[in-house]
């Protein structure tokens, strides 16, 4: 199904839902108002849910592609991180690198998916999982959310900085690392613009901003993507806007009109095949210029 099938009040609510502001009890309960006749809540929440089916553009086994999975430590010696490494077979390194930083319910299929393809276009990618203290994503994103939202966010923070440091350090790259986050991960993108001066590009993609008082800190090239619907998302941008041109940074922003937040994630109703195709051609020209 497609978000056009849906009444829009239903993909807000799910959005609230997704982000921790509903239970599933909340979602059923307030979507079956807008559902069509014969339709219930929880039909509408198994229409809605991950398809991980879907996700799959680049193989694992593509010839094309190496992987392997990673572990690194965490900062002060809480534990480690581990993640899903994979590069071009057809390059010889070293090679630019891109850190792939997940939505807000660990290293799903759909974020996995998407290391594939970055490397497949010719980088050295890097997905981290923030649930690796936790033994690692569960397989379903409805715990996968829960286990997140569980962990101290200053940490799972710090684990992510950690693994740019990882990444740019490693042997197989060369040091110049951009970053490209979805929803949660878009924030943390915009996070490591401001806590890395050493970050050499960031698309966030539908992530929360900073701090205008942290914008001066910035010094990477930002390409950031915004769904014309998401209501929640932009009401943060014209302050960002703002700040990022009093203090001359370098940055581009796109705005894709009537597509709903996470119109990037190809396994859900909410993914826009146009916007995403297009933002993903605008993020890999913008990593090939800056990297």
């Amino acid at each position: 199904m497609k978000a056009s099938d849906f009444h829009p009040r239903i993909l807000e609510i799910f959005d609230g839902y997704v982000h921790g502001k509903l239970t599933k009890r909340d979602f059923i309960s307030r979507a079956t108002r807008y559902a069509a006749a014969g339709v219930t809540g929880a039909m509408l929440f198994d229409q809605l849910k991950p398809d991980y089916a879907w996700a799959e553009q680049v193989p694992a086994d593509d010839p094309e592609i190496g992987t392997e999975r990673v572990t690194f430590a965490s900062p002060d010696g809480h534990g480690s991180m581990s993640g899903l490494l994979a590069w071009p077979t057809k390059r010889e390194g070293p090679l630019s690198a891109v850190l792939v930083i997940h939505e807000n319910r660990g290293l799903n299929p759909y974020i996995e998916d998407v290391v594939r393809r970055t490397a497949k276009a010719g980088f050295v990618a890097l997905g981290p999982d923030a649930l690796s203290s936790l033994g690692g994503y569960p397989g379903n994103d409805d715990e996968g959310r829960k286990m997140q939202a569980d962990l101290d966010p200053e940490k799972l923070m710090e684990d992510f900085f950690a693994a740019f440091r990882w990444l740019r350090d490693d042997d197989r790259t060369t040091g110049k690392i951009g970053a490209v986050g979805f929803c949660y991960g878009g924030g943390v993108a915009n996070a490591l613009a401001v806590s890395q001066p050493d970050l050499a590009a960031a698309v966030p993609y539908y992530g929360r901003q900073p701090q205008a008082e942290e914008v001066p800190s910035i010094e990477a090239p930002l390409m950031l993507h915004y769904a014309g619907l998401d209501e929640r998302i932009n009401e943060g941008w014209p302050d960002y806007e703002a700040a990022l041109t009093e203090h001359q940074k370098r940055y581009s922003v796109h705005f894709y009109p009537d597509v709903h937040h996470g119109f990037h994630n190809d396994t859900t109703p909410r993914f826009d095949e146009a916007a995403a195709s297009l933002s993903w051609a605008r993020t890999l020209d913008f990593f090939r210029r800056n990297l």
